[in-house]
């Protein structure tokens, strides 16, 4: 029995499936959206908060694996509490009740932003850590002390392998996440950043955890990606492929600065969260390049779609969501 944390995300949704398509048996968890698969004979879904240690344990009775992907990611001042909660406190809920359990072994979802990714022109390696000088925001660290709970977990006999993916890219909701890039080019939002980041597909990453955790690979990390590109290249293929105009406006980082302090004031007075943060206008300027070297190294014969066909993809399930609607 396969526990997935996170079902209904983009992530999570996209692992229940390929472990279902494997003949595996899964019991997955949401908190508040439901799992969108559902009436598959090995699936159980439950609804259940990583934060309720109770229930978690009950769930945890009868599971071999666990794939910790639920996470809060946001880079909104306000929520530090919560980030604190859901990605710290509630990973460590899940290595608490892995260990009671007996579970074989967890496969944890961290992020890059775990490895301090503010470092200029630098390529970034899992032997990295988070620190206050390479990282400017609280999901970064959040993520970085919720990956401290599963060593914990692993220094008392748990084995786990953690993965840091780059941007995660598929046809998830669109009003959400990271595939919010994709409508906001659909609706030709004019600005595009030079600054560099790397990027995977869902499929891709799923793929990659899967194999992980049906290796005897334990205690190590793997950053998650398939190519580094520019924000304002990945803009121009989502146009592309959606056959609209791309993005015209550079932005630079004095009006970077300008937006978000324009944006927080905005959310100030309207209530709702701000499009642009400080911490969202200064990432989008950063030049990021990180090495995926160590995941061939440790699983030789995994390979990784290209960007441009996981956005072409991506695209064509997104505009036949869209259709249908």
């Amino acid at each position: 029995m396969i526990l997935v944390t996170g079902a209904s995300g983009l992530l999570g949704a996209e692992l229940t499936t390929q472990l279902l398509e494997q003949g595996k048996k899964v019991k997955a968890i949401y908190h508040k959206r439901p799992v969108s698969i559902a009436g598959h004979p090995n699936l159980q879904v439950v609804q259940c908060d990583i934060l309720d240690v109770i229930a978690l344990q009950e769930l945890m009775t009868d599971v071999d694996e666990v794939y910790h992907c639920a996470g809060l990611v946001s880079f909104t001042r306000g929520n530090a509490q919560m980030l604190f909660k859901v990605n710290v406190e509630g990973t460590a809920n899940i290595v608490n009740a892995s260990l009671e359990a007996g579970v074989k072994k967890i496969l944890h979802v961290s992020s890059v932003a775990a490895l301090g990714r503010i470092r200029d022109n630098e390529w970034i390696n899992e032997s990295m850590q988070w620190t206050e000088e390479t990282s400017n925001s609280k999901y970064g660290q959040t993520k970085y002390l919720g990956e401290l709970e599963v060593w914990r977990g692993i220094a008392e006999g748990l084995p786990a392998v953690i993965v840091n993916p780059a941007i995660i890219i598929g046809p998830g909701d669109w009003n959400d996440g990271s595939t919010g890039i994709f409508k906001s080019v659909y609706d030709e939002f004019p600005w595009y950043s030079e600054g560099i980041t790397g990027f995977i597909d869902v499929r891709d990453a799923c793929t990659a955890m899967i194999q992980l955790m049906d290796s005897n690979i334990h205690s190590e990390r793997f950053i998650l990606s398939a190519e580094n590109a520019s924000y304002k290249d990945v803009f121009h293929m989502i146009a592309a492929a959606f056959k609209k105009r791309p993005a015209y406006k550079k932005v630079t980082p004095f009006l970077a600065g300008f937006v978000w302090r324009l944006a927080a004031l905005k959310s100030r007075f309207t209530g709702s969260a701000a499009l642009v943060t400080k911490e969202t206008a200064k990432t989008a300027l950063t030049k990021v390049f990180y090495d995926n070297t160590k995941l061939k190294k440790f699983l030789p014969s995994f390979t990784y779609r290209s960007l441009q066909v996981t956005i072409s993809e991506t695209c064509v399930a997104l505009q036949q969501k869209l259709n249908n609607h």
